[in-house]
């Protein structure tokens, strides 16, 4: 595994919106979503890094635009030591290899009418590389099936199986770096395990970086060894997953940990229960963006001021107010 100080991937103060309409006394009018915003971190190569929260955190668009499907509006992402941020689809293209996904929903993911020699076999040709049955069938070999699943269509197999094949086809390129989007949310517990053990024997046997995105932070925990905790498209928390889950320093990411089901009956953690709803990204709140939420919101500092990066024990740092008097870190140490 490469030194800490080799990032593969650096994102710096990147910022998305989406423009919407609306209607307004009659007349359609310009809105525009805040999907993220200024949100940097950091990712080395061979590490397993999270980004954890709620549903609409803005964490798939983070993913989406470290792909290059979304095109930052403002800020940088650096791969591999190249700024990628505008490159041109022609520019992206020898670029594309070096950076896969697996996706959440398979049976959407995976065409239908075609086999598993066949959607493993695609990517290969498309960059005109061999693709023989040998090759398939180490595909396969790799992520613990055998050759009786070569000719198979995705509804002739499981949930668990088909997410094997979703992770075949993004080793087929061999590349530099995997997001995997909610890759187990849809997988019954059992089999959850099974393939967050697999993607964890591969990313270590391989030297794989996968930058793996959940909304359950047991999940995150487990398989990552980096974390950053997004809230309404901006970073709440980052630090080492295992402090980040055993000592949550903001209170968001608080009360996600509170949520793991306790293995411990003699010692039930105490559930903190947020109450209302997530700001709507159309109109996100001034100050912190949390604190129409916050069950500890100290006074009118936590609406009208955005906290800076505090640092924490264990290396992170927490954007809260809560830890003012405490050092400031860079934003670029997002996940560092």
């Amino acid at each position: 595994m490469a030194a800490p100080s080799d990032p593969l991937l650096i994102v710096q103060a990147v910022t998305k919106r989406f423009s919407v309409r609306r209607s307004l006394f009659g007349r359609g009018s310009a809105a525009f979503v805040h999907a993220l915003d200024g949100v940097s971190l950091s990712v080395d190569k061979g590490q397993a890094f999270g980004i954890v929260g709620e549903s609409g955190s803005g964490k798939s668009t983070l993913a989406r635009t470290i792909l290059r499907l979304h095109e930052p509006d403002a800020g940088k992402v650096i791969f591999d030591r190249r700024d990628i941020s505008h490159l041109p689809e022609t520019g992206l293209r020898p670029i594309r290899r070096d950076l896969q996904m697996i996706f959440q929903d398979t049976k959407s993911s995976l065409n239908p009418r075609l086999s598993t020699r066949q959607i493993l076999a695609e990517p290969l040709v498309t960059h005109g590389l061999p693709h023989d049955r040998q090759i398939i069938l180490r595909l396969l070999s790799m992520v613990r099936l055998d050759d009786s699943h070569i000719d198979r269509f995705p509804h002739q197999m499981s949930g668990g199986q088909r997410q094997r094949i979703g992770i075949a086809r993004a080793l087929a390129l061999s590349p530099k770096l995997i997001v995997a989007d909610e890759p187990v949310s849809a997988l019954d517990v059992s089999i959850q395990a099974q393939i967050l053990n697999l993607m964890k024997e591969l990313q270590k046997r391989l030297a794989l970086t996968i930058v793996l995105i959940s909304h359950d932070v047991g999940v995150v925990g487990y398989f990552c060894e980096q974390v950053i905790v997004m809230y309404l498209g901006q970073i709440m928390e980052a630090g080492p997953s295992r402090h980040v889950i055993r000592q949550p320093s903001h209170p968001y990411t608080q009360a996600l940990v509170s949520a793991i089901p306790s293995l411990l009956p003699a010692r039930p953690s105490k559930r903190i229960v947020l109450t209302g709803d997530v700001p709507s990204p159309l109109y996100p709140p001034s100050g912190c963006p949390f604190h129409t939420r916050c069950p500890v919101k100290i006074g009118m500092i936590c609406e009208t001021v955005q906290p800076p990066a505090y640092a924490t024990a264990g290396g992170g740092w927490a954007a809260c107010h809560l830890h003012a008097g405490k050092p400031t870190v860079p934003a670029i140490r997002a996940g560092e």
